[in-house]
């Protein structure tokens, strides 16, 4: 297969700035950084983890991509439509194909609307079943996602947490997407509850051909869900490359740092291996220092580092790194 033609979502030199506004006049004086000059690609029917600390863009990426956001800068590709500077009554159409599963099972879901009408919300919205059928889809996806069609009159609260989840999972199904963006769907649950959702997402890509962009801050999942993984640091991709690659040679000194601190279950390898500890805190996206915004935690940088802003580049095949010191 043609890899142009394998790529489903395509971003270049992404960027997403806030204005940080002041004064009565709410004059302009500064931007949060949120997201700053990224690019990625994403291919069909793969999962690409995007992973970091709080507030290093992740969640921002995302919206941007479903254009919940309008970029500052860049270009987003979508089955080969740019979405990037579309105007938000076009955007619509292309709003059935994508798709967003959030974080929060208990605030996602409206507590005044029935699971059934939760989930059957997309249906009416881009008129994709008649009256006639709405009900046996609505049962249908109640079933794709493991729960009994009986339950479709219930409230939010009349769920748990994991139950709440499989209607946000169900909801994001309802009109069929190929592309669903997965906003941290199990930072929010019970580790006993985390593994049967994530078994389901996997079980839903293989029988619909699905495409996700999965976000998250458990290192352990992303490598047991994704095929492809990239690490962000403060609006930049740092690292990029398949799973196997990123866990076992990480080449970023924050990749490491990263994969340092994930518990290994095993103490004999615990007790030997090399727990990288970073100094200082994340700087402010605000003001971010000048040349690699990791240089000043980095325990490898050189003068170099803070006057050079460093490309990512690849390395070798399918892995790309943003480091001079690599």
């Amino acid at each position: 297969m043609n890899p142009k033609n394998d790529v489903l979502v395509e971003v270049k030199n992404l960027k997403m700035y806030f204005p940080v506004l002041k004064g009565i006049l709410r004059r302009r004086v500064a931007d949060v950084k949120a997201v700053d000059d990224i690019s990625f690609t994403i291919r069909k029917g793969e999962t690409l983890g995007l992973v970091g600390e709080s507030g290093c863009g992740k969640t921002t990426t995302g919206r941007c991509v479903l254009r919940l956001y309008r970029p500052t800068a860049g270009s987003i590709s979508f089955e080969g439509k740019e979405l990037a500077n579309l105007p938000g009554r076009k955007v619509k159409p292309f709003r059935r194909r994508m798709s967003l599963i959030f974080q929060d099972p208990y605030g996602s879901l409206n507590p005044r609307q029935s699971a059934g009408s939760i989930v059957g919300e997309p249906l009416k919205i881009h008129h994709i079943v008649d009256s006639s059928e709405y009900q046996d889809r609505v049962d249908e996806l109640f079933r794709t996602v493991r729960l009994d069609p009986s339950m479709t009159d219930r409230v939010p609260h009349e769920f748990s947490g994991g139950q709440r989840q499989r209607i946000g999972i169900a909801r994001a199904l309802a009109a069929e997407p190929a592309f669903v963006i997965c906003d941290e769907p199990i930072s929010s649950l019970d580790v006993s509850i985390q593994a049967q959702i994530i078994n389901l997402m996997q079980e839903l890509q293989a029988q619909l051909g699905l495409t996700f962009l999965f976000i998250a801050h458990d290192l352990s999942v992303v490598r047991h869900i994704s095929d492809r993984v990239a690490v962000m640091y403060l609006g930049h991709i740092v690292e990029i490359t398949d799973s196997k690659t990123l866990y076992d040679n990480p080449l970023h000194p924050y990749t490491k740092a990263l994969l340092s601190a994930v518990p290994i279950p095993d103490p004999f390898v615990e007790e030997k291996r090399e727990r990288i500890i970073l100094a200082g805190d994340v700087p402010s996206p605000v003001n971010p220092p000048p040349g690699c915004n990791f240089h000043p935690r980095c325990p490898v940088a050189i003068a170099e580092c803070s006057q050079t802003v460093p490309p990512l580049r690849a390395i070798r095949a399918d892995h790309e790194v943003a480091c001079i010191r690599v």
